[in-house]
């Protein structure tokens, strides 16, 4: 990948998602001296990536409150007890950055937005930077939307030509932000090009059709079915994309831009810096000793069963005892042996999809760095983490098809026939939501928002989960009780109550917390 010299506008000499950065000091920018030239376009874009690195971003960050599914078991800490009780307050270390991040991000992409169209280059990546910032700014703006607003107040929206005032009360409901995002993805997806025209150096920036699946995907949360149809559709006509014909070969690193990306956390092994620790964080705690894994995330028997028999998305998904895996270069059996589980272990069951990079073996004792990070305390691999691939955006216009009373067979099928299972005529709802489940178990699509815009997290949390294997006076152990999940309340998290304290009485906590 080339080098890109990078200074971000206001703060500090920062990293970019889709390139390697040699960063190079160029004094003390500021906005008089900043934003005259090409090279202060490009380092005000890359800029606007460098939270994606960040652990609190797509290392562990909204995954903390997507534990509240019943997809997911974490190692016993209280704040994760709390988030499965939803009894958080919103400033617990885990998750309080998470909203900073994002606006500090949003204030990237507007830096971008307000000041390169007055600088004189080349029209054509003018035009690619100001897609650029439109599309990461209506992303971090969506994933911060659902998560805290809803039809009685918004998030914030900064005015992006009065920037200096901050103190922005919530909008009237989160239809506001959703009709915002959209319009910056249409604006994106003008500027972009298609994935194909990229250089191998530029992949990992956005591009035509991952505008148009994003647009789809804040329609949906919208319930705007006939747009969330129109702009899959878009994407699916496009003719840019298909499915890999393996399931599991969608999370190898052969495959990091296949046919079936959309878009991701680009991540390197080799750069400590660059990418999401995901990967690491899934992995079994203290990796059977030879590497540093984290444990913090694993796959309930709830979701196990969700599978069918013959699905091949569920081996792919999930290790259970027994299962034989590679690890460094070795036949390892899962749950056995040497690779007995740790006690920190919640659920008896481990996610495989990620498990790629561990696979290779070790070279001069150590991990081989082509695809593992030699830093376990920032363990980032050379898999990126998949954000929303062509099987979402399929899945996507499925559901927006049977909400307007459509026929989805052929969406549906088309996954389906992927995971070696039989063909669906006259699919539902129940049909749709299965194969969500399933194709999309352990990403970041957020099974637990799935399930409270349905309506079906509180019939679904009431249920306890179980281990897969322990057993309890001879009863298989629960690992969590049944939990009452407040429609009125729960289906939003609490905003931090640090960023109310300093708003200036603009921002008002969600009802309930």
């Amino acid at each position: 990948m080339k080098k890109i010299f990078c200074v971000a506008a206001i703060t500090t000499l920062l990293m970019a998602t889709g390139c390697d950065l040699d960063v190079v000091p160029q004094g003390t920018p500021t906005t008089g001296t900043f934003w005259k030239t090409e090279a202060d376009a490009i380092a005000g874009i890359n800029a606007a990536y460098a939270e994606f690195s960040n652990d609190d971003m797509y290392g562990r960050g909204f995954f903390w409150l997507s534990n509240a599914s019943n997809d997911i078991g974490t190692k016993p800490r209280a704040f994760s007890e709390n988030v499965k009780a939803f009894k958080i307050t919103g400033n617990e270390s885990e998750v309080k950055s998470i909203w900073r991040l994002h606006y500090l991000t949003m204030k990237r992409c507007n830096d971008v937005i307000r000041n390169v169209p007055k600088i004189e280059m080349s029209e054509s990546l003018k035009n690619r930077i100001l897609g650029e910032a439109h599309f990461l700014h209506a992303v971090m703006h969506l994933e911060l939307a659902y998560h805290y607003g809803d039809d009685r107040k918004g998030i914030p929206i900064i005015d992006r030509v009065d920037f200096e005032n901050a103190y922005v009360p919530r909008p009237a409901n989160v239809k506001v932000n959703y009709d915002y995002i959209i319009e910056d993805l249409k604006t994106a997806a003008d500027l972009l090009p298609y994935f194909d025209e990229y250089t191998q150096s530029e992949k990992g920036r956005p591009h035509k059709t991952a505008a148009w699946a994003y647009i789809a995907r804040t329609a949906l949360y919208a319930k705007d079915w006939a747009t969330a149809e129109l702009y899959a559709g878009k994407v699916i006509s496009s003719g840019k994309h298909s499915l890999l014909p393996n399931f599991a070969d969608v999370f190898k690193i052969a495959n990091n831009f296949s046919p079936e990306y959309i878009w991701s956390v680009t991540s390197s092994a080799k750069d400590t810096g660059l990418g999401s620790i995901f990967p690491g964080v899934l992995l079994e705690d203290k990796g059977w000793g030879q590497y540093n894994g984290w444990g913090v995330f694993y796959p309930t028997q709830d979701l196990y069963e969700e599978f069918e028999t013959d699905d091949e998305r569920r081996e792919a998904t999930i290790l259970k005892t027994g299962d034989v895996f590679k690890y460094f270069g070795a036949d390892a059996t899962f749950n056995q042996g040497a690779y007995v589980v740790s006690s920190s272990n919640r659920t008896g069951l481990q996610f495989r999809k990620f498990m790629e990079p561990y696979g290779y073996p070790k070279v001069g004792g150590s991990v081989d760095i082509n695809y593992v990070n030699t830093n376990a305390d920032k363990p980032t691999t050379a898999l990126n983490v998949p954000l929303l691939r062509y099987a979402d955006v399929l899945l996507m216009m499925a559901e927006a098809k049977l909400m307007q009373g459509k026929n989805a067979d052929s969406e549906l099928n088309q996954v389906r026939e992927r995971a070696g299972l039989g063909d669906l005529a006259g699919a539902t709802m129940t049909d749709l939501k299965h194969e969500r489940r399933c194709e999309l178990a352990g990403e970041w699509t957020d099974h637990h928002f799935d399930l409270v815009r349905w309506g079906d997290a509180e019939a679904t949390y009431a249920k306890p989960l179980y281990h897969a294997y322990a057993l309890d006076n001879g009863q298989p152990k629960q690992i969590y009780a049944g939990r009452v999940f407040n429609p009125a309340v729960h289906h939003v998290w609490p905003i931090p109550p640090d960023e109310i304290a300093v708003s200036k009485g603009t921002l008002t906590q969600n009802e309930g917390w």
